[in-house]
């Protein structure tokens, strides 16, 4: 296949306090932050919603603990990525264009798989609503694969994180909403006298009809210029045999990415980069009520403060993004997020301190949200070729999540050898390798092969 150049994009100026807010309200940023509302919501419908409803059902737990299989898709994504490149949905794609064909396509998956669930009845049936949850969780991990890809060719780079910011920010406000929002929910249709299945299944059809929201973005979206290319090229292979297509996107996306300066380096320090802030994270619930605070105490100020701080860092790492060079922000952001961690160190001495822990969650969460957002600002930097953005973008990404997969499968081994205080140093200390990748990178010019500067 003929690879298309990139479309160039030109340098930008340092941007001021206004013009880091007012991006926020450029059409294309807003449609990926309406987007990120649709990608948010099937998170908790298939995760602690839907464990409360299999626990109010008497679902027995070792059935409950199974159901943790059904967040294989979001690890497995990138296997099937490459279709999203190399295919057209049939008819949606030729009225609506590439990328926002397979929008469409997946969110009427969601809202099916989220009708079929509601329909389910754990006491009765938890196979169909095994099978339903991951219909549920396939659909939304395919959305999130189309959503990286339309977002990254669509923004230019002064909008990139921004782009970002408001996408995160939205997929914390849906999660919230199909998680507590839902329970409450719940308890209201109760009170109004449904029994509970009644009242949990239509509160799943309610959470099935807010992915309008994401249909609604994708019918006022535009498709990305660099579609254009892309589409003549698919045109002019029509004839080939599907399967075929397919394993030659996958090969090509993956030849493509290697032929690249110091792609192994690359992919280490895109594995690294968040470890010690995945480290950090898969511990903390434990951590705050062994140390005892009580479970009301851990969601007011985990959840809570947590929550809010989380929004708060991922605009501000949109800000970094945007006002330095991409090597610096990533060292902002890296700092910030490992730095973080020796707050937990401290309250692990001090103990059940609320105060201290307010402060060590807020400033956990913060620097977390801008070390996000400056992380995947290079993610998309990275993946500039518009025949293979949803295979390269998945990729990085699943290797991204082994942090808080594979490495922390360990955590609490190590955190029983060493006591709380010196587990979350040794977290701070996971993160070193990665700066010295960095260091090695930079000094490599990696950083200016991605592209213009921004100054």
């Amino acid at each position: 296949m003929a690879v298309p150049k990139p479309i160039p994009k030109p340098a930008q100026s340092r941007p001021s306090w206004r013009a880091g807010l007012s991006v926020y309200l450029q059409p294309r940023v807003l449609i990926v932050m309406l987007l990120g509302f649709s990608a948010g919501l099937p998170f908790s419908l298939a995760g602690q919603t839907l464990q409360a409803w299999m626990t109010e059902s008497g679902v027995d737990i070792k059935t409950i603990g199974l159901f943790a299989a059904i967040g294989v898709p979001y690890l497995a994504k990138f296997a099937w990525s490459p279709a999203v490149d190399a295919l057209d949905v049939p008819l949606l794609s030729r009225i609506y264009g590439r990328r926002r064909g397979w929008l469409l396509l997946t969110q009427l998956m969601l809202i099916a798989a989220i009708g079929l669930l509601a329909l389910s009845d754990p006491s009765r049936s938890p196979a169909l609503v095994a099978l339903a949850a991951l219909l549920v969780t396939t659909a939304s991990a395919t959305q999130d694969i189309v959503i990286d890809a339309f977002r990254v060719e669509s923004l230019p780079d002064e909008e990139q994180a921004a782009g970002m910011a408001s996408y995160v920010a939205a997929y914390r406000i849906a999660a919230l909403v199909s998680g507590a929002g839902a329970l409450f929910l719940v308890s209201g249709l109760v009170s109004l006298g449904l029994d509970k299945q009644h009242a949990y299944g239509a509160t799943y059809l309610m959470m099935a009809l807010l992915v309008l929201v994401g249909i609604v973005a994708t019918l006022a979206a535009t498709e990305p210029a660099q579609s254009v290319p892309v589409e003549a090229d698919h045109a002019a292979h029509a004839q080939e045999n599907a399967l075929r297509r397919l394993t030659i996107t996958a090969i090509a996306s993956f030849k493509d990415f290697f032929r690249r300066d110091a792609a192994v380096a690359i992919l280490l320090f895109v594995t690294l980069f968040k470890l010690a802030d995945a480290l950090a994270a898969a511990m903390t619930t434990t951590f705050v009520l062994k140390i005892g605070f009580s479970r009301i105490e851990l969601a007011t100020i985990v959840k809570g403060v947590g929550f809010a701080a989380a929004l708060l860092g991922g605009f501000a790492g949109g800000f970094v993004a945007r006002a330095y060079p991409l090597r610096t922000s990533l060292w902002i952001g890296g700092l910030l997020q490992t730095v973080a961690i020796l707050a937990f160190s401290w309250q692990a001495i001090v103990g059940a301190d609320a105060r201290w822990l307010t402060f060590t969650i807020a400033a956990e969460y913060f620097t977390g949200g801008v070390g996000t957002v400056t992380f995947v600002a290079y993610l998309s930097a990275l993946c500039n070729n518009p025949l293979h953005t949803a295979t390269q973008f998945a990729l990085l990404t699943a290797l991204a999540a082994f942090g808080r997969t594979i490495f922390a499968l360990g955590s609490g081994y190590l955190a029983e050898a060493t006591g709380w205080a010196g587990y979350f140093a040794l977290c701070t200390a996971s993160a070193i390798p990665s700066f010295v990748l960095l260091v090695w990178l930079q000094r490599r010019g990696h950083f200016e092969a991605l592209g213009p500067v921004k100054v």
